[in-house]
């Protein structure tokens, strides 16, 4: 029977292991945004949606703030993003499920503000090391800074892999030389 400290993980991996629920998450990052808001931005049932809601409010990832007016008197409650998914612990699948999310929010933006590099490098694990270094250090200036008033928002996905295709070549291959830099490969 597994802890509590393993129940609470795993019902944080739950919550996470959704395409709508991390969209639900980036709008309302630095947003409030009613339920029916959600739904109308996603295109998707507002009952549907609730269900993805109290989710997250249950789980710490979104939480309730004061309850409006809506446009005909109605009760509304604006949700917005506590940012605890940032540090929420890797789970299975959880790259496949951040993919989804990255193309269907992809598939949505304006062609002109898209910009993607792909690149071959071959690293020693001194130079891999410093690599997530930095990029983990730069994520998390980015995750801790306030929005910007009036700034654009944008979506960044940083994905960093062994290349499975070419790493089968490695046996035969020399390694790189002790204190040599990376070599790039071409822009693949």
């Amino acid at each position: 029977m597994p802890d509590d400290r393993t129940a609470e993980l795993d019902a944080d991996a739950r919550a996470l292991a959704s395409t709508v629920r991390l969209r639900i998450l980036r709008l309302c990052l630095d947003e409030s945004l009613t339920n029916r808001e959600i739904a109308e931005r996603l295109g998707r049932n507002p009952a549907t949606v609730l269900h993805h809601v109290r989710t997250l409010v249950d789980r710490g990832f979104l939480a309730a703030e004061p309850v409006r007016r809506g446009a005909r008197g109605s009760r509304e409650v604006p949700y917005r993003a506590t940012g605890r998914s940032w540090h929420a612990p890797e789970f299975p699948g959880m790259w496949q499920v951040m993919v989804s999310t990255f193309l269907e929010e992809l598939h949505e933006a304006d062609p002109a503000t898209v910009r993607m590099t792909r690149l071959g490098v071959r690293l020693s694990a001194e130079e891999h090391a410093e690599l997530l270094e930095r990029v983990d250090g730069f994520l998390e200036e980015l995750a801790a800074r306030r929005p910007t008033p009036g700034g654009r928002p944008y979506s960044l996905l940083f994905a960093l892999h062994e290349d499975a295709a070419r790493a089968a070549g490695r046996a035969t291959q020399e390694p790189p030389a002790a204190g040599t830099a990376a070599s790039a490969a071409a822009g693949g």
